[in-house]
């Protein structure tokens, strides 16, 4: 059951530069599009280790002793990696965000098209639900969540708006959120709205960018020198994240130097300028409008 149509999935495999006898790590599993294609390239010494935190993705784990999947999320990339005695490695490649499968899953509640339990959660055995979340933020850190991860500028009185109807009635399933939060869409914005909320609760209840800062500053200790790093983003908060410490190891703040002077870059960037899908690859899959593809190559040490 391959569930995710790969986004640009040539320029992810040329920009790994895939040794046949190394070593790969796709943190993103998902439907295994991109896991497949590293297996083609890879030789019968190489190997290939998937991270995926949704069970639902262990239905597509290739039946290939070459491949390991990690059922768990990719902030433990260098623990489960030293697990297995496999750092150093070639290439990372990680395909940020919610598969096609998680959307077109009705009862996950990460779509605003399906009337369906607030859940949201990537990984369905831990953390805190999308309606728990509702339910428990007080009025300002649901202001925060959805100025910081919606960037909305309506975040204040939708918070507070929240808390109004939660006081007398639970909100508990998407097309309820859908309702509460329609008098603040624009005409003819209605759902880059509601996309941006839903964002901004997902981010939240998942911990992703606190998840993608802490397996990003790791990928700099498990890769050889030459090693390449592809990340595929689709929001502006994971690319400026992905961005920066690809241009200084560090997501804000000064560039470190050494006793010299000199700056300290874990890794060159390989793309002046970020890769985007064509007008095809759009047309042929509309999920893949918002991607932006970067790459970076370990410095020596």
């Amino acid at each position: 059951m391959i569930y995710h149509d790969p986004v640009l999935l040539n320029a992810c495999i040329e920009g790994l530069r895939i040794n046949p006898s190394g070593t790969y790590v796709d943190v993103t599993f998902g439907g295994g599009g991109h896991s497949r294609e590293i297996l083609k390239r890879l030789g019968p010494d190489g190997k290939l280790f998937a991270f995926d935190q949704d069970n639902d993705a262990a239905a597509n784990a290739p039946d290939d002793e070459r491949f390991t999947l990690i059922p768990h999320n990719f902030k433990f990339i260098k623990n489960y990696l030293k697990l297995y005695r496999a750092i150093p490695v070639d290439g990372i490649l990680a395909d940020l965000g919610v598969s096609s499968h998680q959307f077109d899953e009705a009862g996950r509640g990460f779509s605003i098209r399906f009337d369906a339990n607030l859940d949201m959660r990537m990984n369905v055995l831990q953390g805190m639900t999308a309606q728990k979340l509702l339910e428990t933020y007080s009025e300002e850190e649901l202001r925060r969540i959805f100025k910081e991860y919606g960037e909305l500028s309506e975040a204040g009185k939708l918070a507070k708006h929240l808390i109004n109807v939660r006081s007398d009635r639970p909100i508990k399933t998407t097309q309820q959120l859908m309702d509460l939060i329609r008098p603040f869409m624009r005409r003819g914005q209605e759902h880059t709205f509601a996309a941006q909320v839903f964002q901004s609760i997902r981010i939240e209840v998942n911990d992703e960018l606190e998840s993608l800062k802490q397996m990003l500053l790791q990928t700099s200790e498990v890769l050889r020198p030459g090693g390449r790093l592809v990340v595929m983003s689709y929001h502006s908060l994971e690319d400026r994240l992905v961005k920066n410490f690809l241009r200084s190891g560090k997501f804000e703040g000064e560039v470190e130097k050494d006793l010299f002077g000199n700056s300290k870059l874990p890794f060159k960037g390989i793309t002046r300028k970020p890769i985007r899908p064509d007008a095809e690859e759009i047309h042929r899959n509309n999920r893949s409008r918002s991607a932006i593809l970067r790459i970076g190559e370990k410095n020596e040490e």
